[in-house]
C-alpha cells in the first residue's frame, strides 16, 4: 500500500506541478488499516490527473483527430461536388482549358520565351569567367551583371504585353520561369563576388585558390542550380547518394492524381480546397525535382500551418524564397545600418509586390488587390499579436489563409472573365453557338 500511496501523491503533482483538489484531505485516510486489507492493491483507483484535452494535460498524440478531420473534409467537399454536378453537370471544357494554356495555331510564344532566357544564363557565366581572366574588373563586371538582370527582368513583361497570342495560362508560367531565373542569377553571381574576394584576402594561397574558384565555374553546376529545387547558390550542394526509384514514381504518381483532382473540382468546390491541393502539388513537385537530382536539402517549408501568427507563417510557408530574402536583401539592408524592422518591412513590401506582379501582369489587369491585401494582414499582424495567441492565434491565421489569398486571386479571375465577356459581345460574329458557350472558368 506503500507504493500506491507514493504513486497517489506524487503522480500529479510533482509531474505537473498542478493538483485539481486539495491534497491534504487525503491524509485523513488511515493508511495503516489499508494497508493490512487483503484488498489494499484495489483500494486507490483513482489519481490526480486532467484531461487530455485540457489546457494542462502534456498529451500530444492528435493524430487520429487528425485522420478524423482530413475524413470530414473529403466527405464534406464529395458531398459539394455530387450536388453541383447533378445540378449543372461538368461544366469544364477541355478544349478551351487545353486552348487557354497552350495557346493557339501551335505558336507557342511562351514555350519560345522560356528557351530564349537560356542567353541570360550563359551571358551570366561569361561574365564570371571573363572575371577570372582578369578580363573584367569586380566593379565592371557587376554592372554588367545588374544589366543582364535589368534585362531579363523587363524581357518577359514587354513580350506579355505585346503578344496578343500568348495564353494567360502561358504567361504565367513564362513569368513565374523569369522571376526565379531571375532570382538564381542574381544569387549566382552575388555568391561568386563573395567567394572571389574571400580569395582575394588570403593571397598566400592564390594560384592553388584560384584554380579550385575555375573548377566551378562550368555550364554543368550552373544548369545544376538552375534546375535545383532552390533560390540560393553555393558551391558543393548536398546531395543523395542515389536516386530512389521508388520515391520518384511516388511523386511523380501524386503530382497526376492532385492535377486531374484541381481540374475536375476547378468549379465544384470552394477555393481554399483548390488552395490546399495547390500546396500539395507544390510539394510534390519540389520533392521530386530533388530526388530526380538528388539534391539533399529538402526543407522547403516549416510547419506553417502551426503558426500562431500571420509573421510566423510566412517565415515557414517557403523557406527557399524566405532564405533567399534574407540572404541576399536583408542582410545587405542592415549592412547599410538600416534598422531590422524596416529592413523586414521592406522584405515583406518587395514580396506582396512580386505577388501581385505575378498574377496581375499575366491578366492584364493590376487591381492591386492582393497587394492590399498583404498589407491588410501586416496589419492585423501586428496589431492583433497581443490578443490572439496560442491556438486563438493559430484559428485567425487559418482564418485569413482561407479567405485572403483565395478571396484576391477569385476577384482577379472575376474581372478578367468579365472583361472576356465584354470583348466578345464587341465581336459577335467571332462569338461560339450558344451550345458551346462554357469556359473552363465560370463564374455564378
Amino acid at each position: 500500500m506503500a507504493s500506491m500511496r507514493k504513486r497517489f501523491s506524487s503522480s500529479s503533482v510533482e509531474e505537473d506541478g498542478i493538483s485539481l483538489c486539495d491534497s491534504t484531505s487525503f491524509s485523513t485516510f488511515d493508511l495503516t488499516s489499508e494497508e493490512e486489507h487483503p484488498y489494499a492493491s484495489l483500494l486507490c483507483c483513482h489519481s490526480i490527473q486532467d484531461s487530455l484535452l485540457s489546457s494542462n494535460s502534456s498529451f500530444t498524440g492528435y493524430r487520429g483527430i487528425l485522420n478524423w478531420i482530413i475524413i470530414l473534409l473529403v466527405l464534406t467537399h464529395a458531398h459539394l461536388f455530387l450536388e453541383n454536378f447533378i445540378q449543372h453537370g461538368f461544366l469544364i471544357d477541355v478544349k478551351k482549358v487545353l486552348g487557354h494554356l497552350i495557346e493557339d495555331n501551335c505558336n507557342w510564344p511562351s514555350v519560345i520565351l522560356i528557351l530564349a532566357a537560356n542567353t541570360f544564363a550563359l551571358i551570366a557565366l561569361l561574365l564570371e569567367r571573363s572575371q577570372e581572366k582578369a578580363m573584367l574588373s569586380l566593379s565592371n563586371a557587376h554592372r554588367l551583371h545588374l544589366t543582364n538582370l535589368g534585362l531579363l527582368v523587363l524581357f518577359p513583361p514587354a513580350v506579355i504585353v505585346h503578344e496578343p497570342a500568348m495564353s494567360t495560362g502561358g504567361a504565367f508560367f513564362s513569368l513565374l520561369f523569369f522571376t526565379i531565373l531571375g532570382m538564381k542569377l542574381y544569387s549566382y553571381q552575388e555568391t561568386n563576388r563573395w567567394y572571389r574576394l574571400a580569395h582575394l584576402e588570403k593571397d598566400q594561397n592564390g594560384p592553388a585558390s584560384q584554380k579550385h574558384h575555375n573548377e566551378h565555374l562550368t555550364f554543368r553546376e550552373l544548369y545544376y542550380f538552375l534546375l535545383a529545387p532552390t533560390l540560393c547558390f553555393q558551391r558543393g550542394f548536398p546531395c543523395c547518394p542515389n536516386v530512389r526509384i521508388n520515391k520518384l514514381l511516388h511523386r511523380l504518381i501524386e503530382m497526376v492524381v492532385v492535377v486531374q483532382i484541381m481540374v475536375g473540382i476547378v468549379q465544384q468546390a470552394p477555393t481554399h480546397f483548390l488552395w490546399l491541393l495547390f500546396f500539395f502539388l507544390t510539394h510534390s513537385y519540389l520533392n521530386f525535382c530533388a530526388e530526380l537530382l538528388r539534391f539533399g536539402d529538402r526543407h522547403f517549408y516549416g510547419d506553417w500551418w502551426n503558426a500562431t501568427t500571420l509573421i510566423a507563417f510566412w517565415k515557414n510557408w517557403n523557406i527557399p524564397f524566405q532564405r533567399w530574402c534574407h540572404r541576399h536583401i536583408y542582410t545587405r539592408l542592415v549592412e547599410r545600418n538600416v534598422s531590422p524592422s524596416h529592413a523586414e518591412l521592406l522584405v515583406f513590401l518587395m514580396s506582396a509586390a512580386l505577388c501581385e506582379y505575378m498574377i496581375a501582369l499575366p491578366l492584364h489587369s493590376c487591381r492591386l488587390w492582393i497587394f492590399l491585401m498583404m498589407v491588410f494582414e501586416l496589419l492585423v499582424a501586428v496589431f492583433l499579436r497581443n490578443y490572439f495567441q496560442g491556438n486563438y492565434g493559430n484559428g485567425l491565421v487559418w482564418l485569413f489563409l482561407l479567405l485572403g489569398p483565395p478571396l484576391a486571386v477569385a476577384t482577379y479571375f472575376h474581372d478578367h472573365y468579365v472583361s472576356l465577356r465584354v470583348n466578345r459581345q464587341h465581336r459577335p460574329s467571332q462569338s461560339p453557338p450558344t451550345s458551346e458557350r462554357r469556359v473552363f472558368l465560370q463564374l455564378h
